[in-house]
C-alpha cells in the first residue's frame, strides 16, 4: 500500500498510535499521503466505519473518495469521507433534538439570512448594510460566540446594535426550525461540549481523525475537533501555515500555534518534497514566503530540473498586459510539438473585476475560456425556486422556503394575504404553514384567501409524503416532471422573461437540475453530495435535505479544453503547466492596506497577501509568467501603478544556487530504517 511513497510521506502515514501534523509544502502529495494513511489504519486493523477525514469543500472530499477508493476498493465507501459542514449536519441530524431541533430542519443559504435580518430590523434596511450585519454575526459564530456573548464584548454602538439583531435572528431561526452554515459547525460544538453522552458517542464511533487543509481551520472547527479526538488524541491534521490565506472568514494561524501546546505528544512530520513544480518557480516561492515568520520552518525542493527561468512581463495599462498575456499563451503553443491543450493554461489575478481585459482579449483571439469561480448553479433564481419547495418538504416550519414557493409560481395568494398570514403567525408563536391549520385563522383571513392558502397547504403536505415514498432514479424522474407539470413552471419562466431564449435556458437548468437529483436518487452519483456516500437508493426526501450542502451540481467544465481564468483564492488547490499571475501591483498584491489598522493589524495583512502570492506563484508546474502594468484603472480614472514588492522578494536576478538534498534524504531514510527497526519510537 506505501508504494512510490518518500520517506517523509512514509513517516506521515505509518504514525498511527497519537496526534500527528503533517506540514504539507505545495505540490507535496497531501493527498496521497491522507489517503495511504486510511489504507494503512484500515490494514493495522481500524474499521473503515471508525474513520473520519474531513475537508473543505465538497470537490475536495469527492478527490480524495476516489483516490480512496483507486487505492482500496469498496471499503473506501465506508469511510466518512466529507465536509466539516457534512459532518455538522450528520450530527444534528442525529442528536439536534437535544437542542430543540427537528431531525428535518432547514439549512438556509446566504440569500436567505439577509432577508431574515432585514425583517429583524424592521424592514427597511438595504442589502448591503444586511451584508455586513451578516458577516459581524458569521464572525461571532466563527470565535464561538452567541449573541448575549457577542453583546457583553461589543466595542461600540454598532457592535452592540449587530449582537441586540443577532439575538433576534437566533429567535427566528429557532422559530424556523432552521440553520445557517455557521451553525452547522457551532451546533456540533456546543453537543458535543455540554452533553457528555454525546461526546462520548462520537469519541467512540471515530478511531482516527483526518484533518485536510488544517491552516484554514477557524476556532471553533479546531474546539470541535479537539472534542471529537478527545484526550487520545488519535488524529492527522495536514496543512501548510505557507498557505493560510482566509484570515477574513475566520481562518486562524492560532490553531498550528496551539496544537503542540494541546497535545504535548504531537508528532511533526514536514513533505518539503515538490512533485509539482521546477526548481526555478519553487526558489521564487520560497524568497516570496521568506519574510513571513515561520512556525515550522521548511524550504520546498524539487527533482523536476531548473526549468524555464520565472518572467516579468511589464504593460502600459490592463489592456496591453491581457494582450501581452494571449501573445504568451499563443507563444508557447506555436513553440511546442505538440501544443499543450488550452486547458493547461491558467491567468491568476487577485479579484474578480480584473478578468474583464483578458476575457476581451481571449474572445478577440478566438480562445476558449471559463472564469472559474462564477456564478453558483445554486445561485440561479430558477434553482432557488425549486430548492425552497424541496426545503418546505423537508420542513414546513421553513418560512423563508414558504414565502418563496407559495408565490414561485404565483397562486393567485397576493402579498395582502401573506402579510395577514405572517401577522397571524407571529402573534400565534407559529410558522405560517403551521397557521395555515390554526381554527382562528379564518377571522383574520377573506374565505377566498383562506381557500387558496388551504388548498397549498394540503398540496405540500401531499408532495411531502409522495417524495418520502419515492426511492430511485425513474420514479424520482417521473415524480419531479409531474411536479413541475402540475405547478406549471415552464410557463411561470417563459411569462416571466421577456426574451424565449433566455427562459429556455433558465427551463434546461431546471431539467438538468432535476436529473441530476433523480440521478443522486437512485446513487448513481457520488462526487458532490457532501454526506456519507452511499451506492444504495435513497428517497427523494433524502436527497432534497443534502442540497443546501451542494456549491456545484457538477464539474462539467474540468474536460472542457479552455484557458481558465480565476482568482488567486478561488485556484488554491489546482494547478497548471503553464500560469500567468496578472495585476501583481501595489495596491492589488497586497491588496490597499488600511491606513485606519493598527500596525500589528497591517502586518498580518501584509503576511497573508504574501502568502496569497505564494500560492499563486505554486500554481505553476513548466512557466510562470509574473505580469504587471503600469497604469490601472480606478473607477473611471487610470492612475499609475507600481510593481509589486512580492515581485522584487521574489529575487529573480538571483544566481541559482545549487542546494544538495541527499544529505537531508540520508538522515530521513536513517531516521525511518531506526523506527521501523524499533531502535527509536515512532514519536
Amino acid at each position: 500500500m506505501s508504494v512510490g511513497l518518500n520517506l517523509a510521506q512514509l513517516q506521515a502515514v505509518h504514525y498511527t498510535h497519537g496526534p500527528c501534523l503533517v506540514l504539507a509544502g505545495a505540490g507535496s502529495g497531501k493527498t496521497r499521503v491522507i489517503t495511504h494513511k486510511i489504507a494503512h489504519l484500515i490494514e493495522q486493523g481500524l474499521a473503515p466505519r471508525r474513520i473520519a477525514a474531513i475537508t473543505f469543500t465538497n470537490k475536495a472530499a469527492a478527490e480524495m473518495r476516489e483516490r480512496a477508493q483507486g487505492l482500496i476498493g469498496r471499503r473506501a465507501k465506508e469511510v466518512l469521507i466529507c465536509t466539516f459542514h457534512a459532518l455538522g449536519v450528520r450530527m444534528v441530524r442525529e442528536d439536534g433534538q437535544r437542542l430543540g431541533l427537528k431531525p428535518q430542519f432547514s439549512i438556509l443559504d446566504t440569500d436567505d439570512v439577509t432577508s431574515i435580518l432585514k425583517d429583524a430590523a424592521g424592514g427597511t434596511t438595504d442589502a448591503a448594510t444586511a451584508r455586513q450585519w451578516q458577516w459581524a454575526i458569521s464572525r461571532w459564530k466563527n470565535q464561538g460566540l452567541n449573541a448575549a456573548q457577542a453583546l457583553a464584548q461589543a466595542q461600540d454602538e454598532q457592535e452592540r446594535s449587530t449582537a441586540v439583531l443577532m439575538a433576534r435572528y437566533e429567535e427566528r431561526l429557532s422559530a424556523y426550525q432552521s440553520v445557517d452554515f455557521d451553525d452547522l459547525i457551532s451546533l456540533p460544538l456546543k453537543l458535543l461540549r455540554d452533553f457528555p453522552e454525546v461526546r462520548a458517542k462520537w469519541q467512540t464511533l471515530l478511531g482516527h481523525v483526518l484533518v485536510d487543509e488544517y491552516q484554514d481551520t477557524n476556532a471553533t472547527q479546531y474546539e470541535l475537533l479537539k472534542l471529537l479526538v478527545g484526550e487520545r488524541g488519535h488524529f492527522t491534521a495536514v496543512g501548510d501555515d505557507d498557505q493560510s490565506i482566509y484570515g477574513w472568514r475566520g481562518a486562524t494561524l492560532d490553531n498550528l500555534k496551539k496544537l503542540p501546546q494541546d497535545f504535548p505528544a504531537l508528532k511533526v512530520v514536514k513533505l518539503e518534497q515538490n512533485y509539482r513544480s521546477t526548481s526555478a518557480i519553487l526558489r521564487a516561492a520560497n524568497n516570496v514566503i521568506q519574510p513571513n515568520p515561520k512556525l515550522f520552518p521548511k524550504t520546498l525542493f524539487s527533482e523536476l530540473g531548473e526549468g524555464e527561468p520565472v518572467r516579468v512581463v511589464d504593460a502600459d495599462n490592463e489592456e496591453h498586459e491581457a494582450e501581452r498575456a494571449v501573445a504568451r499563451i499563443q507563444n508557447l503553443r506555436a513553440s511546442s510539438n505538440p501544443p499543450p491543450d488550452w486547458r493547461s493554461f491558467a491567468i491568476l489575478y487577485r479579484a474578480n473585476h480584473q478578468a474583464k481585459p483578458f476575457e476581451k482579449a481571449l474572445r478577440k483571439a478566438n480562445i476558449p475560456y471559463k472564469v472559474s469561480g462564477g456564478t453558483s448553479f445554486f445561485d440561479r433564481a430558477e434553482i432557488k425556486d425549486l430548492c425552497a419547495w424541496f426545503r418546505l418538504w423537508i420542513n414546513a416550519d421553513d418560512d423563508p422556503a414558504f414565502l418563496r414557493a407559495i408565490s414561485s409560481p404565483k397562486r393567485g395568494i397576493g402579498h395582502t394575504t401573506l402579510s395577514q398570514l405572517g401577522n397571524f403567525a407571529s402573534q400565534h408563536k407559529q410558522s405560517m404553514f403551521e397557521a395555515l391549520f390554526n381554527g382562528m385563522l379564518p377571522a383574520a383571513i377573506p374565505k377566498r384567501a383562506l381557500e387558496d392558502l388551504h388548498e397549498f397547504g394540503r398540496y405540500i403536505n401531499d408532495l411531502e409524503y409522495r417524495a418520502r415514498h419515492t426511492h430511485g432514479a425513474e420514479a424520482a424522474r417521473t415524480f419531479l416532471q409531474e411536479w413541475l407539470q402540475e405547478i406549471g413552471y415552464e410557463k411561470h419562466l417563459y411569462e416571466g422573461e421577456e426574451s424565449e431564449k433566455v427562459a429556455a435556458a433558465r427551463w434546461t437548468n431546471v431539467l438538468d437540475f432535476c436529473d441530476w437529483m433523480a440521478q443522486r436518487a437512485g446513487g448513481e452519483l457520488d462526487e458532490a453530495a457532501g454526506d456519507v456516500i452511499t451506492t444504495q437508493s435513497k428517497s427523494l426526501l433524502e436527497v432534497a435535505q443534502t442540497i443546501a450542502l451542494l456549491s456545484t451540481i457538477s464539474e462539467r467544465e474540468k474536460d472542457q479544453d479552455m484557458v481558465t481564468l480565476s482568482t488567486l483564492h478561488a485556484s488554491k488547490g489546482l494547478e497548471w503547466p503553464h500560469v500567468i499571475l496578472a495585476g501583481v501591483t501595489e495596491g492589488m498584491l497586497p491588496f490597499k492596506l488600511d491606513e485606519d489598522e493598527d500596525g500589528a493589524e497591517m502586518v498580518q495583512r501584509l503576511q497573508e497577501e504574501r502568502r496569497l502570492m505564494y500560492v499563486g506563484i505554486t500554481r505553476a508546474q513548466r512557466t510562470l509568467t509574473v505580469g504587471w502594468s503600469k497604469k490601472r484603472k480606478k473607477g473611471r480614472e487610470m492612475v499609475k501603478a507600481q510593481p509589486s514588492r512580492f515581485i522584487a522578494e521574489m529575487k529573480l536576478n538571483q544566481a541559482p544556487v545549487q542546494e544538495d538534498y541527499r544529505e537531508k534524504l540520508r538522515a530521513l531514510r536513517a531516521e525511518f530504517a531506526a523506527r521501523a527497526a524499533g531502535t527509536i519510537p515512532f514519536r
